[in-house]
């Protein structure tokens, strides 16, 4: 059913755009109700407003904390208007009958980036008292209270409003159809929703960082990093972190907490993917192996180490440009050389423990799935003989490795090293192909390496590729309707094949 507006309740914190619609709402001869810097604003532009006070008898008390928290507000705009008590009441006790909501909610997320900001010179208790008071209460109630009666009332909630709202008031002469009242009020739960997330979070710890990011992926995106960095990671020397920087220590993290159980690791990330990993006795060792696994892919990279950076090895990355070092500690001397190069990201990272679930926007929703967190559910040997202890160990290091890559995904390792791989390829063969060529590009011995895939071999092709490479033992998800034939060729080739039942599919 469309609904005239003849009066509306304005009382928003930022003013940007919003003269139009004031205007606009003027011209139809809407009468309008604001309060503090809003009405201000509308009297300003010589236009006709009548205060809230002056509706409820009362000023704005306790320092602007309670302005519109009176019955005659929430009684105008809860108000049934086919309901003959409610408008019984509403005459009974001279409730006015309020038809537009246009309120927006204080800005809790900017405060509390400015307050975690370097430039922000308070005390910590300063920078909470300002957070604190920008905890809106009004603002939700009534944005709350209009979408609740969406059959009568329109409501507003953000500056994004604005416009559309104005073009539907010019359009069809100040009335507004019930399903786009519906939409307002959708809109507006999910900006609440959304607004009393980020207060539950800061409060609980989880949210207490907002910082806003010198852009996103290319420099014509703008783009935020929301949630809780610091808990995590100390920096400890280097220029702003970026967007990319973000999503490429996210993907370090998450790898190197798959090599736990693996010893001294150390590993290179560019754009996502691994393109250097190795375990060794000592830091140094597995630096320079997973250098030496793809040294010209490293250029401009993350690096990663589950251990702490000593002297030897500051001297070794030194040498070589990166964007982000990642460790849980630097010795002194090791920390004072890495310094050196002003633009470095040094991050001591404390630890924690990841979400179980993987949000990601799509279309015009999102998806959530459960982390993946296994490395294999079985291991069934189902080849032309076991795996070797040797073969064993470089299988479960690949396995990490390949789950760690985007589909199609092939790892070659040999000794703990990642000396081979593939990865966003359309084909497994191509996949496969990538990783030969990049131990060859290197002077990698593929003699008694394995290889491990992300999803199985559809074909027995990349079997009979990697075995004329001289790789010795496979590891593999299995479930294709040719397993056999490439179970078929390790047997006649005594060759080791591995099948763990679980895929690692990463797109």
């Amino acid at each position: 059913m469309n609904k005239k507006i003849r009066s509306a309740l304005i009382s928003v914190y930022y003013k940007d755009g919003l003269e139009p619609l004031v205007r606009k709402l003027a011209e139809m001869g809407v009468t309008m109700y604001s309060t503090g810097g809003t009405q201000s604003f509308i009297e300003k532009l010589g236009l006709s407003v009548v205060p809230v006070e002056h509706l409820t008898s009362y000023p704005s008390i306790l320092g602007g904390r309670v302005k519109t928290l009176h019955p005659l507000v929430f009684g105008g705009i809860l108000g049934r208007r086919n309901h003959e008590q409610d408008q019984q009441e509403m005459q009974e006790f001279g409730i006015p009958v309020i038809d537009l909501v246009i309120v927006d909610l204080y800005p809790f997320s900017e405060t509390l980036e400015k307050v975690s900001s370097t430039s922000f010179e308070g005390t910590k208790e300063e920078g909470e008292a300002l957070v604190i008071e920008k905890i809106d209460i009004g603002g939700p109630s009534m944005i709350r209270a209009a979408a609740k009666n969406f059959s009568d009332v329109t409501v507003i909630a953000s500056p994004a409003g604005y416009e559309p709202l104005l073009k539907l008031l010019t359009d069809q002469e100040g009335e507004t159809t019930l399903e786009q009242r519906r939409q307002f009020a959708a809109t507006a739960f999910d900006i609440v929703k959304e607004y009393d997330t980020v207060i539950s979070e800061y409060f609980s710890g989880k949210g207490s960082e907002s910082r806003t990011l010198r852009y996103g992926e290319n420099p014509h995106q703008s783009a935020s990093f929301e949630g809780p960095f610091n808990e995590w990671f100390s920096q400890l020397h280097g220029k702003e972190i970026s967007y990319n920087n973000l999503v490429d220590i996210d993907a370090a993290v998450q790898l190197i907490g798959d090599f736990s159980n693996s010893g001294t690791v150390f590993a290179i990330i560019k754009h996502t993917n691994v393109c250097g990993v190795a375990s060794s006795d000592t830091v140094s060792g597995a630096w320079n192996s997973a250098l030496a696994g793809d040294p010209e892919s490293a250029f401009g990279g993350v690096l990663v180490c589950n251990r702490e950076i000593d002297e030897e090895t500051a001297a070794g990355i030194s040498d070589i440009f990166f964007e982000v070092l990642i460790a849980p500690s630097f010795s002194k001397g090791a920390l004072s050389m890495l310094q050196a190069k002003k633009n470095r990201i040094l991050l001591q990272f404390t630890g924690g423990e990841f979400p179980g679930q993987m949000k990601k926007s799509i279309l015009n929703g999102m998806l959530i799935q459960d982390t993946d967190r296994l490395n294999y559910e079985k291991w069934e040997e189902a080849g032309g003989r076991p795996s070797t202890p040797e073969e064993k160990e470089d299988l479960v290091f690949a396995n990490i490795i390949a789950k760690h890559l985007k589909s199609n995904a092939i790892a070659l390792v040999k000794n703990k090293m990642l000396i081979g791989k593939g990865c966003g390829q359309t084909s497994r063969i191509d996949a496969l192909k990538q990783a030969i060529s990049k131990a060859e590009q290197f002077n990698a011995s593929l003699e008694g390496a394995v290889m491990a895939s992300d999803a199985f071999f559809p074909f027995d092709d990349c079997v009979k590729l990697g075995h004329a490479a001289g790789i010795s033992a496979f590891i593999q998800p299995g479930g294709s309707i040719r397993d056999k034939d490439s179970i078929a060729y390790c047997k006649d080739n005594h060759l080791a094949m591995v099948m763990t039942g679980t895929r690692h599919f990463k797109h």
